[in-house]
């Protein structure tokens, strides 16, 4: 019962859209570390997102998901612990990229006295026993599940980067439809998976996005196509392409490359062109049909890649909201006239008409 209520106050504060006393993402926002790592009531929405691809030492693949979700219901004020305020929702991920199988588990909880939340003191975002404690130099992820579990250390290699224009990642036309938007383009991870009675020692690399907002999409965009990208060069990208009714592309839609230094170059839509290339998935659980294999190119970086995927089902199915494709990826292609090859994940969402609106749940 407690599930269902829970659930029906998520789909009325996701079709209400924009509550009353939340702020708006606005330019000029002044960042503040570590401050900005942990909440911000006054919008509402937020999330900490993490991806990443991992390796055992025989070779033995993964790709791994963790994101905490804090959606906004009520700023008034209240003694209670009980009080509904926030509704904080998880979701967990592994893709056993070598087995050939996707495992996922979704949470939803209001705070109340421990059950969930942010406490920048101790450094902790949670949602049971689900955590990400953010320290000074590394973040320590835990996330445990019916048939798997993992425990990592993930370091960051390159100092956060604010993505957007001054202080705002615009996601449609018109004042407030944007986020405040950070990543960690590359945090050096280890640790250990187990999954089915099996415990893998692993390493490898991670991304981490934070963003908050209170409305971000306009109505007349359905869905995305969002990418991070960790070449063996030491540079990153990141793209994301927000998707109209008719099928055409919004201005809006941009990205960020970060140089082997850090030094983040904002990339607009003139900047990049992400198109299909073809393969395709069709969930068996949904329905929806995606595009699992992608051509990049960043003429002005003189950069061609090639993204696809050895494990097509990477669908998270969602019973709290909006269904989408998330999942490990490889990339090879050429920049500045060298071969160059990485990983990283991509996300899409909006192939259903069967989801309903994507208003929780904006690009990273």
């Amino acid at each position: 019962m407690r599930g269902r209520l829970l659930c029906t106050l998520l789909f009325v504060v996701i079709l209400n859209g924009h509550g009353q006393g939340y702020v708006a993402a606005l330019p000029g926002y002044h960042y503040d570390f570590p401050r900005d790592h942990f909440n911000h009531p006054a919008y509402q929405t937020e999330w900490w997102y993490y991806t990443g691809n991992l390796r055992a030492k025989d070779g033995h693949r993964f790709g791994f998901e963790l994101t905490f979700f804090r959606q906004g219901i009520s700023r008034a004020a209240s003694s209670s612990p009980w009080s509904v305020r926030d509704l904080y929702m998880a979701h967990l991920a592994l893709s056993d990229v070598s087995g050939g199988r996707y495992y996922q588990m979704e949470r939803l909880n209001r705070a109340g006295p421990g059950i969930a939340g942010v406490d920048p003191v101790s450094g902790l975002v949670w949602n049971g026993n689900w955590q990400s404690r953010i320290g000074a130099h590394s973040h320590h992820l835990r996330g445990i599940g019916e048939d798997f579990s993992f425990e990592l250390d993930a370091i960051p290699q390159k100092p956060p980067v604010v993505q957007g224009v001054n202080g705002v990642s615009q996601k449609a036309e018109g004042i407030g439809h944007a986020s405040h938007y950070i990543s960690f383009t590359r945090m050096k991870s280890s640790g250990r998976i187990e999954l089915n009675g099996i415990t893998y020692q692993v390493d490898g690399d991670a991304w981490m996005d934070h963003e908050f907002f209170s409305e971000s999409m306009n109505s007349d965009e359905v869905g995305w196509d969002w990418l991070s990208v960790q070449l063996e060069n030491n540079t990153e990208l990141m793209l994301y392409r927000l998707r109209h009714k008719d099928g055409s592309v919004d201005p809006y839609s941009s990205g960020t490359y970060v140089d082997s230094q850090g030094t983040p170059l904002h990339l607009t839509l003139g900047d990049f062109v992400m198109t299909p290339s073809g393969e395709i998935y069709t969930s068996s659980k949904t329905g929806s049909t995606y595009p699992v294999a992608w051509t990049v190119t960043v003429p002005r970086l003189k950069l061609r890649l090639d993204i696809g995927t050895l494990l097509k089902n990477q669908e998270f199915k969602s019973r709290f909201g909006p269904s989408y494709w998330e999942g490990a990826i490889d990339v090879n292609g050429n920049c500045n006239g060298q071969a160059v090859n990485g990983a990283g994940y991509l996300e899409m969402t909006g192939y259903s008409g069967l989801d309903g609106p994507f208003q929780l749940i904006a690009p990273h």
